[in-house]
């Protein structure tokens, strides 16, 4: 049995946001927006079709990008064509067609089989990174219909280094919670302000001192707000204080 072969390529994923909200006729206009929008945007960035392979996922797609497609031309195109993209194509679609899309761009290894299945952990973590929590939440409260996320590896090759066009005081660290354990990323814009916080849990020395009480074991002859008055009888002992 022939082996996969493992392939380097960038990783581009973009999903719908509430997809299953739309009837039909609405689902097949936002899949033609979407398809529209990615071809648009990866042409801006020089990646023609003989450079690129796609998975169809319905209300999302998958894009397998040849490396020789430079990552800042791919980085620049999602942070200005994309949302102009965007733009032109809400301009003139009523409230029900409106689209707003989150997008996660990484890089690594990906396996294609022979029955053109896609597999490896680099294209599962993109795919973890699409349906984060700071991902979605970010995307619910923006008014540019857009969210972007890019992997640790493209902030280390390309967003630290400030190329023209992408400005790295614009990305955040943010840190995805999955079954394997936190995976680190980085957000473009501010973070959002649903994300939950960690609970604070006071200091020893600071927490406030338990109610002082008296514990016994035996027959209590008259026990009132933390004081004993009378006789009590302590564990059958029958010895009388």
């Amino acid at each position: 049995m022939t082996q996969p072969k493992p392939l380097f390529r960038t990783l581009l994923l973009i999903d719908t946001e509430r997809f299953s909200d739309r009837d039909d006729v609405q689902q097949g206009y936002l899949r033609r927006m979407l398809f529209g929008i990615v071809d648009r945007v990866l042409l801006a960035a020089g990646a023609d079709q003989n450079q690129r392979l796609r998975a169809d996922r319905g209300d999302a797609v998958m894009e397998l990008i040849d490396p020789s497609v430079p990552l800042t031309d791919l980085l620049r195109a999602l942070l200005q064509d994309a949302p102009a993209e965007l733009r032109a194509v809400n301009r003139l679609a009523a409230s029900s067609a409106q689209i707003r899309l989150r997008a996660v761009l990484a890089t690594g290894f990906v396996h294609i089989d022979q029955f053109d299945g896609w597999v490896g952990t680099d294209l599962n973590n993109a795919c973890r990174l699409l349906d984060a929590n700071p991902l979605r939440a970010a995307l619910r409260e923006r008014t540019d219909d857009y969210a972007l996320c890019v992997s640790e590896s493209v902030h280390t090759g390309i967003v630290v280094h400030d190329h023209l066009g992408i400005p790295k005081e614009e990305f955040q660290a943010i840190t995805v919670s999955t079954k394997n354990g936190p995976m680190s990323a980085w957000l473009h814009g501010p973070l959002p302000t649903t994300a939950a916080a960690p609970k604070q849990v006071p200091p020893r020395d600071t927490m406030p001192p338990a109610p002082a009480g008296i514990d016994f074991r035996g027959t209590n002859h008259g026990l009132v707000a933390n004081q004993v008055q009378g006789d009590i009888t302590f564990g059958g002992s029958g010895e009388r204080r």
